[in-house]
């Protein structure tokens, strides 16, 4: 009997937690997400380059790599225009600047760092839309030039940049 009564128990604890995240209308998800059940697209705009430093290709890389983190990443659909996520923005800044400079007043280290300002509307939750800048940067040694260090530089400050938009609009912990 107390077998019985250990099965039926164990069916009952199951049956609770299958209840319990049905009803959980949250939005969570394993990958860290919170997005509402409502959401079911994206659209993603041309992030146009309007640095005063305009490296040619940083506009479109920046722009799919948006779209990767999302396709891969959720299981909301990429739309052309008016999804139920929207994000547009331009690149503000592509800047190098010395850091630590020596006695002999040479910089050892230099520092690029790019900055995008986005504008993200939630159509479903308009509470949770921004109009917000983000910057980041990578050092690199000053014996090496820019054009041999940019590609490098540019892709690891490209995934910080889009790990920032993307936590910002998508993962509210």
């Amino acid at each position: 009997m107390s077998k019985t009564r250990s099965i039926a128990t164990s069916i009952l604890v199951c049956m609770i937690c299958v209840w319990g995240l049905q009803a959980c209308k949250g939005g969570y998800s394993f990958t860290g997400t919170s997005i509402s059940p409502e959401a079911k697209t994206v659209s993603i705009a041309y992030i146009e380059n309007m640095a005063p430093i305009v490296y040619p290709s940083l506009s479109n890389t920046l722009t799919e790599a948006l779209k990767d983190k999302f396709t891969r990443n959720t299981r909301l659909s990429l739309v052309t225009e008016d999804g139920d996520l929207q994000f547009e923005g331009e690149i503000t800044n592509y800047d190098v600047t010395s850091m630590a400079v020596q006695a002999n007043e040479i910089a050892s280290t230099n520092r690029l760092t790019v900055t995008v300002k986005i504008r993200y509307i939630n159509n479903i939750d308009t509470k949770q839309s921004y109009d917000k800048s983000f910057s980041q940067y990578e050092d690199f040694d000053s014996s090496q030039t820019l054009d041999s260090a940019q590609e490098q530089l540019v892709t690891q400050i490209i995934e910080k940049l889009i790990e920032d938009i993307f936590n910002n609009a998508v993962a509210n912990w």
